[in-house]
């Protein structure tokens, strides 16, 4: 057997006894490394400057817990709203759903946080200080001297300022980017507990991107592991074609027949988590394609056509098997009506929400008018509620047609200044003659002006003769 075979009893990060096997991957090149590196880039640029861009004058997404304020894209949520909150992670999840069962864990190699920032920022950097995967690893085993601290030493400096970079950008999601600009013109200590927070967070990046990387993937994340419930045979995922591979060159000399692998390991040497893909789909691979790659590049070397290594099912290529089987179009439909249903509880959502409530003492009354004709009076709770992050102004008023009808709206406080996020009950009576009933009824219709005006239509009642 080959030395450099991995282990079947344990995983090749780890020794027997559970030490950890630190991993060198190899560089790669390729179609999928260009893809990736591409993705990296863009992912990267949405996180960081995310905090920054302006909709309606507010971030395109601010969540500020302590003061319960939540702005995602130019559309501003309080605490009451976070039942929409289950509709967002519903949609997530089956989103991540629908996606695992048709491409398989393409969302752990191309788009999650620690692929990306670990492979497209840490390992670069790693890279440029100390050389390609022999380098680094021949540089720790050799003894400490002045060029190996230096450049352990440099390494950890990037990394801790790249590390404090991620670190406020995250944070800027919650506080805002004025409220960091303005926390790091000053100490620390005017603000400890922001800071306090920023320096775990800065920390935990540093740690995790820094050292612990892919045990996060193959510890920690519980992905991998019901990643097997969601996928079946026609789940598209990163796999080795045994019957073309099959038997490996040096594994049957004496027959003196080989398949196409060549048995150079390349493939495991450019896995990012210590796989050996020609081993079958495991819960530590991450669908990376650096093992496409590394193949098709040997492939070409060696005249092989490429594809050893490819995007496939257990039952066959895409194209050949289609992966639009009941369970995807299942997740998909969920999926879609979960994103319906956020999208319109989203276009229902106003800044300024107001509701009429008749209040609780006798529904009407009927009272002498100046001229000797009978009036009827409704009583009403105005409940008014300031949805914006900015301070609101409310005028009452009937609108024309109501006016003409000769409904009178009668109310303490025409004009009401309402705070970002608060409430205000207020009292408002009806006035109309009892001739404009009509079967006991009759209608006003209120506005309510501030920003955008509202039309509310109240019900009035009277007497029926």
């Amino acid at each position: 057997m080959s030395t450099r075979e991995l282990p079947t009893d344990h995983l090749a990060t780890t020794t027997k006894d559970g030490h950890r096997v630190y991993l060198y991957p190899a560089d790669v090149r390729g179609r999928f490394r260009t893809l990736r590196n591409a993705l990296n880039v863009i992912l990267i640029l949405i996180f960081l400057t995310l905090p920054w861009i302006r909709i309606g004058g507010r971030p395109a997404i601010l969540l500020n817990l302590p003061a319960r304020q939540f702005s995602i894209l130019g559309v501003q949520f309080w605490a009451h709203d976070v039942p929409m909150l289950f509709l967002v992670l519903a949609g997530a999840v089956l989103t991540i759903a629908f996606v695992t069962a048709v491409w398989g864990r393409v969302w752990c190699g191309y788009a999650c946080p620690q692929s990306v920032f670990v492979d497209g920022v840490f390992r670069k950097i790693e890279r440029w200080i100390e050389g390609d995967s022999v380098a680094r690893k021949r540089l720790d085993e050799s003894p400490w001297n002045a060029e190996k601290g230096f450049k352990k030493i440099s390494k950890w400096i990037l990394f801790t300022v790249v590390s404090a970079i991620i670190g406020h950008s995250f944070l800027a999601y919650f506080t805002g980017t004025e409220a960091i600009a303005e926390m790091m013109r000053h100490s620390p200590a005017e603000s400890p507990g922001a800071f306090g927070v920023m320096a775990f967070i800065t920390g935990l990046i540093l740690f995790d991107f820094g050292w612990f990387r892919e045990q996060f993937c193959l510890i920690a994340c519980p992905y991998g592991r019901f990643q097997s419930v969601l996928m079946d045979d026609r789940s598209m995922v990163v796999g080795y074609d045994a019957r073309r591979g099959e038997p490996r060159r040096g594994a049957t000399a004496a027959e003196g027949k080989t398949g196409d692998c060549v048995n150079c390991y390349r493939c495991v040497a450019v896995c990012p988590t210590g796989v050996d893909i020609r081993r079958g789909t495991q819960m530590e691979c991450i669908a990376c394609t650096a093992c496409v790659d590394a193949c098709d590049a040997v492939m070409d070397k060696v005249g092989k056509p490429k594809g050893l290594i490819r995007y496939k099912s257990y039952l066959g290529d895409l194209g050949t098997v289609s992966p639009f089987r009941p369970r995807a179009l299942i997740y998909a439909l969920l999926a879609t009506l979960v994103g319906g249903g956020l999208a319109f509880n989203v276009s229902r959502h106003k800044a300024l929400s107001a509701e009429f409530v008749r209040a609780l003492e006798t529904p009407y009354q009927v009272v002498p008018g100046t001229d000797g004709t009978e009036l009827v009076t409704n009583h009403f709770k105005l409940d008014l509620r300031n949805q914006d992050f900015s301070p609101a102004r409310v005028e009452l008023s009937l609108n024309e047609n109501s006016k003409k009808e000769g409904v009178e709206m009668i109310v303490v406080q025409p004009v009401i200044e309402l705070e970002p996020g608060e409430n205000r009950r207020v009292d408002v009576f009806f006035k109309f003659s009892r001739s404009s009933l009509s079967g006991g009824t009759a209608r006003a219709r209120v506005v309510l002006g501030s920003r955008e005006q509202i039309e509310q239509e109240v019900k009035l009642v009277g007497p029926l003769n």
